[in-house]
């Protein structure tokens, strides 16, 4: 499938390199600008972006199962991970809203 339409990337690519990552620090925060990064490319326009770290959290998570990691590694591992999905996606709403209100300035003005 076909994710990021800027860079034509795809789903199956992206778990690749998560798992490469992985692979090379299992505890390791891993965010869309670091993928990126490893298939030598850069996000554009970063719409893919939430997208992407929804691949990132369900690809690690298969990694840790398969993995056989401890309960206590995985749990803290994932309410970091989690915590930064948050993160992420409350910031895209923030800069989303303030978009918005310098553009309805702008027009009124």
């Amino acid at each position: 499938m076909l994710v990021c339409s800027c860079n034509f990337v795809t789903e199956k690519e992206i778990v690749d390199v998560v798992n490469e990552l992985l692979d090379e620090d299992c505890w390791r925060i891993i965010v869309p600008g670091t993928v990126y990064n490893r298939m030598q490319k850069r996000g554009r326009c970063c719409g893919c972006f939430p997208n992407v770290i929804d691949i990132i959290v369900r690809t690690s998570e298969q990694y840790h199962v398969n993995r056989d990691s401890t309960g206590a590694e995985f749990c803290d591992f994932l309410s970091r991970l989690k915590k930064f999905q948050e993160e992420k996606r409350r910031t895209d709403v923030e800069r989303r809203q303030k978009s918005n209100r310098a553009a309805e300035r702008s027009t009124v003005s």
